[in-house]
């Protein structure tokens, strides 16, 4: 019996291949790329200048400069979250490790509605916070920070997550090393871990401020839906397709299509760069 030097996994036969392909392809444009076409179509329906005025109304203005406050104030909170978590977990053995896992992985599991509803009744009128945060004007619910407090829950677990198993494969043996060198645990952690994980960290940053941007659920129950004050991008959205205004609709969520497109091509040049550099350190 004869064996080639390099024989294939793939035992089907070209059109079992061809048909597989054609399905998958075809999945993929209906689901993905059909949706994508229609919010640009729906978009530009009535012209550059409908979409133009659509993007330039007041209340679309804000609510882009709302979404862009809340996940400036999120994501840097969430990437000294993630940085600090990952770092305890992957170097570290503590009591309550697994629990500290646990927490991070909770956003995952709870509806980002409930965790908005949690908020309310945490922090709302009839809660028993609400009467001291109404005598000292404090607002939380339905003003700017209950949106930072609830896209900061939803989002928390996407920087530390992609850290951590980086982490743990890359061990403690060049930090062990940098200490014995004189090192302290900061420029440790800046000149030897932070190098390591900087595409990992990119990675992590550019899913937890895409999720911020675009983030419904959770924002859409603290939020309170007042315009002008409490509107993001997908709550204006919102406002516009219930109005039938289809077409301003379709505009503003086109930004959030965009930043979509955006955060996909940054991703792939991100694994590129990250597959390029493990290719040069094991040459």
């Amino acid at each position: 019996m004869i064996f080639s030097k390099n024989p294939s996994p793939i035992t089907e036969s070209l059109w079992i291949q061809a048909l597989l392909m054609f399905l998958g392809l075809g999945f993929m444009a209906i689901l993905v790329v059909l949706p994508l076409a229609s919010v640009f179509a729906e978009a530009f329906r009535q012209g550059w200048v409908a979409y133009r005025d659509a993007l330039a109304h007041p209340q679309a203005i804000y609510a882009i400069k709302l979404t862009l406050l809340v996940a400036a104030i999120a994501v840097p909170l969430n990437v000294a979250f993630g940085l600090a978590a990952s770092w305890a977990i992957a170097k570290f053995e503590f009591a309550g490790k697994r629990l500290l896992i646990t927490f991070i992985d909770l956003p995952f599991s709870v509806s980002p509605v409930i965790s908005g509803l949690i908020y309310v009744l945490l922090f709302g009128a009839g809660s028993q916070f609400g009467q001291w945060l109404s005598d000292n004007d404090i607002e939380i619910v339905f003003a700017v920070p209950g949106l930072v407090i609830a896209t900061i829950f939803v989002t928390f677990p996407f920087v530390a997550r992609e850290l951590i198993p980086l982490m743990e494969e890359q061990g403690t043996e060049e930090e062990e090393a940098a200490i014995m060198l004189g090192a302290g645990g900061l420029r440790t952690f800046i000149s030897v871990t932070l190098p390591n994980i900087k595409w990992g960290l990119f990675y992590g940053v550019l899913l937890c401020n895409a999720r911020a941007m675009g983030e419904f659920g959770a924002v859409s129950v603290v939020s309170g839906h007042i315009r002008g004050k409490t509107n993001t991008v997908p709550l204006h959205v919102e406002i516009l397709y219930n109005e039938y205004n289809f077409v301003a609709a379709f505009a503003v969520a086109s930004i959030l299509t965009i930043l979509a497109l955006v955060t996909l091509l940054l991703k792939s040049l991100i694994e590129f760069k990250f597959a390029a550099e493990i290719r040069a350190k094991k040459k």
